[in-house]
C-alpha cells in the first residue's frame, strides 16, 4: 500500500511540476527533477522519505 501511495504521489508532482511549468514559469520544472531524483536515489539506496512518513503514520504495507 506504502508503494502505490509514494508511485502516486511522485507521479502527480511530476505531472503537477510540468503543467507549472508550461502555464507560469518554467523554473516549476525543478520540482519534477527533484522529485525524479529522489526516485533515483531510492532506488539505488532503498530509503524512501515518503514512505518513512507513511510508515510513521500508521499506513500498513
Amino acid at each position: 500500500m506504502r508503494e502505490r501511495i509514494v508511485h502516486a504521489v511522485a507521479g502527480s508532482l511530476i505531472l503537477t511540476s510540468i503543467a507549472l511549468a508550461a502555464f507560469f514559469d518554467t523554473n516549476w520544472i525543478w520540482l519534477g527533477i527533484f522529485v525524479g531524483a529522489n526516485l533515483l536515489q531510492s532506488s539505488i539506496t532503498n530509503f524512501c522519505p515518503l514512505e518513512k512518513i507513511l510508515k510513521f503514520a500508521g499506513i500498513k504495507n
